[in-house]
């Protein structure tokens, strides 16, 4: 188990900030912006799965995990206040949310299904956000050009993301759920996650006529496919989920305890276990 700090992060994200707030770059942008758009009800559905799978455990099971629920919770429920401030700065520039209405749908859809599947939802898509956060946090420059704000926001994001990597995993595996629908639950939280991002990508490049230009697709293929592209360096970072042995602290986490470290003076601590 690991012991999760609630963070307020000392930034002012009361000023707008440009259409092309990720240095000018029409594709970082609008990627960055899909991924927003799909945090606060992303996040709500994480706590509240967390949350219903810790009740359905044993009293003394329930007690070794509530600390690190409670941080976790905590921690999910800052990412998705900072990022509905951020998507309301989307909003006024006429960026139109249609990710969180597809979701929403789904998650209407599947509200009966059994708590392991939502608990096992939610261990599979915070492995792809675990993969991105170290990701980011080697690969700065992908916010080359932003305001430090928002490269603050992004990078803090991404810090949380990787330290609270294994919580939803091991309650998942806490509360019965098996190898067979991890990896099912996996392959399909991978499809729909990256379809949905890749939609609102594609409509808010639209919004910002930039769909068209041989620039942003360029900017695309070397930010996904490049060298050390997001796609192209992370197979073996995805593929690791397949194997039967799999447990997320494995991968390794210095690269957030590094930065929450070096970057102590923008956040201030409101919560931490009991």
């Amino acid at each position: 188990m690991t012991d999760l700090v609630v963070r307020k992060l000392l930034i002012d994200l009361s000023t707008p900030f440009a259409v092309r707030w990720n240095g000018g770059d029409a594709f970082r942008s609008a990627f960055f912006n899909a991924l927003s758009m799909s945090f606060p009800l992303g996040e709500q559905y994480f706590m509240d799965s967390v949350r219903a799978g810790l009740k359905t455990l044993p009293e003394d099971q329930r007690e070794r995990f509530a600390a690190e629920v409670q941080g976790f919770v905590g921690q999910e429920a800052t990412h998705r206040r900072i990022h509905s401030l951020f998507n309301g700065h989307l909003e006024t520039q006429g960026f139109t949310n249609t990710l969180e209405r597809r979701a929403a749908k789904r998650m209407q859809a599947s509200a009966h299904m059994d708590v392991r599947v939502h608990v096992g939802a939610t261990a599979a898509t915070e492995h792809l956000t675990a993969i991105f956060a170290d990701w980011m946090l080697a690969h700065p420059e992908a916010l080359e050009g932003s305001e430090d704000r928002l490269k603050t926001l992004w990078l803090w994001h991404s810090a949380e993301e990787s330290e609270h990597r294994s919580t939803a995993f091991d309650v998942y595996h806490a509360i019965g759920g098996n190898h067979e629908w991890r990896l099912r639950l996996f392959r399909y939280i991978t499809f729909t996650f990256f379809a949905d991002v890749t939609r609102q990508t594609i409509r808010n490049l639209w919004h910002d006529k930039a769909l068209f230009r041989w620039s942003t697709w360029r900017s695309a293929g070397r930010f996904l496919f490049g060298k050390h592209g997001f796609i192209s360096s992370n197979r073996a970072q995805w593929r690791a989920y397949l194997r039967a042995d799999f447990h997320p602290r494995q991968q390794d986490g210095t690269r957030s305890e590094q930065w929450l470290r070096d970057n102590s003076a923008q956040f201030t601590v409101v919560g931490q276990p009991t």
